[in-house]
């Protein structure tokens, strides 16, 4: 089984897992961040196209089984929501399209079952995926991370 996890945002926090989700076996996880800044000799709307592109290279030699991104409630900012708001969107549509089951977890909830603390902040995360999974660069991989293993024990 492939399951997808993805911590939304510019720099967006992705974690594949590969085998059966019932041994979380850390030789079958990819993780790592798409960028989807954009530049300026791109358009406003080449970051999406940028994005399905990344979707689609991921699922191009197996096919995704599940994808779990983190849902949020509340942005800090008008940007963000609306950035959020458009990758969700880009998740929805391409699950849709490839008829992949897809699932929202609020932050708060897969924060509780992996840290222990709903109101985690980024740093308590980033500690316990580095010492859970090594080789993690920012906080957009522990997200990400953390959200895979939450769908793995308490989704799956």
């Amino acid at each position: 089984m492939r399951i997808l996890a993805i911590d939304p945002g510019l720099k967006c926090g992705w974690a594949l897992f590969e085998g059966d989700p019932k041994v979380l076996d850390i030789s079958f996880l990819n993780f790592g961040t798409w960028n989807l800044s954009g530049n300026r000799f791109e358009g406003a709307g080449f970051r999406w196209i940028r994005f399905k592109n990344y979707l689609r290279e991921i699922s191009k030699i197996e096919p995704i089984d599940l994808i779990f991104y983190e849902e949020v409630r509340r942005h800090l900012g008008t940007d963000a929501a609306h950035i959020y708001g458009a990758i969700t969107g880009q998740i929805q549509a391409f699950c849709e399209e490839q008829k992949i089951p897809y699932k929202g977890i609020p932050s708060g909830t897969w924060k509780k079952s992996t840290i222990g603390k709903g109101n985690a902040k980024k740093e308590m995360i980033f500690q316990y995926a580095s010492q859970r999974w090594h080789d993690v660069k920012n906080f957009d991989e522990a997200d990400a991370l953390c959200i895979l293993e939450h769908a793995l024990n308490h989704e799956v």
